[in-house]
Formats: C-alpha cells, sequence, structure tokens
C-alpha cells in the first residue's frame, strides 16, 4: 500500500499538467526541514501563512474603503479570500497545481500597509533614503525575517516557489530584483495566475463596493463596455431585478467573464509556445497567462473608469489626506522617541537602522491599531 507521500506524488502525476509545479519537485526552502508525511510543501506554505500574524492582522487593513466606513466593504484579508477562490479555479482548470497558487494568493497582500495604497505610497516617500518601501518586498522581509514563530530560523521558511512569487507579482507595482530571484527567469504559472486573479478581483470587487458605497451611479457605468455587456446579459436573464441583487449578478458575470477569457487564451498560448514543462515555462520571453486583446482593452477602459470615478473621488482624496497626515506623524514620533517602540521592535532599534524597524511596525499595522497609536502620539 503508498505511503502519504507516494500517494500525493502519485495523485500530482496524474492530475497535473506537465508544465505545473510539482511539490516533488521544489527547489525547497532557505533553512532544510524535513517535510510533512501528510501535506505537500506548497499546503504546508499556505497553512505557515494562514496561521502568522500578518494573516490575521489583514482583518483591519484597508482595501479601498477605511475600516471605519463600514462593515460591509471588502478589507486586504477579504480580499485575499477572494483572490485565492479565484485562483484555485484557474489552477484547477489549466491542471496547474491549486496549493501553490493558494499559497502564493494568500501571502501576496501581508507586506501592504494601513489604509492601502494612500499609506504605501506615504511611507516610500518617508523612506526614500532606504531604498523607499515597497509592498512587495515587504511581504518577503514579513515571511523572511519579520514573522516570529520558530525556534530553529526567523520567519516562515517557506518554499522558494511562493517567495518567488511574492518576489515577482506583477500588478500595481513592479517586481524588485532580487540575485536570488533572476529577473530575466519567469515565475511559475501558478505564480502568473495569482496576479491576474488579483487583478480580477480587485477591479470587479472594487466596483462593486464602490456602487454599494454611493460613489459610483449607475448610469454613469453604461459607457464601459464590460459593464454595459454583462448587464444586458443579466436584463436578458432576470428582467425584473433589485438594484441590490442585479448589482451582485453583474459583478458575478464581469468575474466569470474575465476568467473564462483568462484560461481560453492561456491554454492558446501554451499551445502556441509549444510548452511542455516548468523548464518551458520559465524560458519563455512573454507572460503565458493572460487576457485577450479584447478582453485587456474592456478592462482597460474599467481600470480608467475607477480612477476617474472611484479613486480620486473627494471622498477617497480625504481618506488619502488622512492616511498621510497619521503614518507621517507616525513616523517621526517614533523616530524622535524610539522608546515608545514595543514588543520585538523595541529589542531591534539595538542592532538595526531605527527608520527601518519603525517603517517595519508602522507597515504592520492595522487601521485602527494605526489610528489609536496615533491618537496616542500626538
Amino acid at each position: 500500500m503508498p505511503t502519504p507521500p507516494d500517494r500525493v506524488n502519485q495523485y500530482e502525476e496524474k492530475i497535473l499538467a506537465p508544465y505545473a509545479a510539482f511539490s516533488s519537485k521544489s527547489r525547497g526552502r532557505k533553512y532544510p526541514l524535513t517535510e510533512h508525511s501528510l501535506r505537500t510543501p506548497y499546503q504546508r506554505d499556505r497553512d505557515r501563512v494562514v496561521h502568522s500574524a500578518a494573516f490575521r492582522r489583514m482583518e483591519y487593513k484597508t482595501q479601498v474603503f477605511v475600516n471605519d466606513e463600514g462593515d460591509h466593504y471588502r478589507t486586504r484579508l477579504t480580499h485575499t479570500i477572494e483572490v485565492a477562490q479565484i485562483s484555485r479555479t484557474i489552477a484547477r482548470t489549466l491542471g496547474l497545481n491549486e496549493d501553490l497558487a493558494e499559497a502564493i494568493a494568500s501571502v501576496h497582500d501581508l507586506g501592504h500597509t494601513p489604509f492601502g495604497h494612500s499609506g504605501e505610497d506615504v511611507l516610500n516617500e518617508l523612506m526614500a533614503d532606504f531604498g523607499g518601501f515597497n509592498h512587495n518586498r515587504q511581504s518577503l522581509r514579513v515571511v523572511d525575517i519579520l514573522e516570529k514563530r520558530y525556534q530553529e530560523y526567523p520567519g516562515l521558511n517557506l518554499t522558494y516557489e511562493v517567495r518567488e512569487g511574492i518576489v515577482k507579482h506583477e500588478t500595481t507595482s513592479q517586481p524588485f530584483a532580487t540575485d536570488e530571484f533572476p529577473v530575466e527567469e519567469k515565475p511559475t504559472l501558478e505564480a502568473s495566475l495569482v496576479d491576474a486573479a488579483d487583478m480580477i478581483a480587485y477591479n470587479s470587487h472594487d466596483l462593486d463596493d464602490g456602487l454599494y458605497s454611493g460613489i459610483l451611479d449607475w448610469d454613469e457605468l453604461a459607457e464601459v463596455p464590460v459593464w454595459k455587456e454583462s448587464l444586458l446579459a443579466v436584463r436578458q436573464r432576470f428582467p425584473i431585478l433589485e438594484d441590490e441583487v442585479k448589482r451582485h449578478a453583474v459583478v458575478r458575470v464581469i468575474v466569470d467573464r474575465q476568467v473564462t477569457d483568462l484560461i481560453q487564451t492561456t491554454f492558446a498560448n501554451i499551445a502556441r509556445y509549444r510548452i511542455e514543462s516548468l523548464a518551458d515555462v520559465r524560458r519563455t520571453p512573454v507572460r503565458l497567462v493572460s487576457f485577450s486583446e479584447a478582453m485587456s482593452e474592456q478592462l482597460k477602459a474599467l481600470k480608467g473608469f475607477l480612477m476617474h470615478k472611484m479613486y480620486r473621488h473627494p471622498r477617497m482624496v480625504a481618506n488619502a489626506v488622512r492616511a498621510r497626515r497619521i503614518i507621517e506623524d507616525l513616523y517621526r514620533g517614533y523616530l524622535n522617541d524610539p522608546g515608545s517602540l514595543i514588543g520585538p521592535s523595541a529589542a531591534r532599534i539595538r542592532t538595526e537602522p531605527v527608520e527601518v524597524v519603525v517603517a517595519d511596525y508602522i507597515a504592520g499595522m492595522t487601521d485602527r491599531f494605526a489610528v489609536r497609536m496615533h491618537e496616542k502620539i500626538v
């Protein structure tokens, strides 16, 4: 009778496509570790991330709407769960490793600051003399250094492939160069599909939250092709729907259309470039996981609409101004009084630049903790 690891390997060999990232062929971990007899390395990575403090803190970190604006808006954590859900669907259909895709999706936003991208922009300016601030790079710091859960090593000691997915995550920010992860080497298809799933989730669900908030208007959305076509499909099936149910129905159609287009286009790319192994994936000069030209144009129009009508809305701008004030005050306050830092950060200031320690501390804050500390300090 096969042992549990044998059963896992047999399952992957039977189910996964030849260009998938097989767990038995992982490039391993920075610190050698005997793998679990019942879980693959990528399942173990996912579990390590889910049980981390940084993962739990995402529950109170801004996606678009600040935490104190309402309980029904998406947070950084619910966004992450949605990305993982979409990633698993895409991975399964493409014959890729669902466990690796889910692990990368779960870890991809750990490095985000409070107050969303507004917070990141401010911290990037404040840390200009130390290389700036990049949430992808910060996610890697979280899993490599800042999480303290094991006696034998710092961080979570994740596999190369999951950490590569952090470094080469491409959505709103560019990947950063490291000697360990060569830029010229393409990441796994599992990492690339998480990038796409992230884009699908935040475009579609920011649209949903924007309508719920009242910032976006149904009539104005009529000029956005992907919304117009999806709304027409819903009306043809359900001529009479109340607005709230209609909103959810249209967003579901938009997500489904993107996922379907992505899978079809990616299959076509794999055939076109004759991809037969992970080695082929890594040396292919283009990103194989992609949308069709038609869908890319529709998503470009949607992003432009969201940028103009939502992200630059006075209500959003006011939140960004508030975020800037809070993070600037916290940064300068802790620099002037590093003794007020608590927990592991208090010990780190004896061996590391205080600016780096303060940036790590602020980046790890939730929105509400940042507000509370700001009231205390200022």
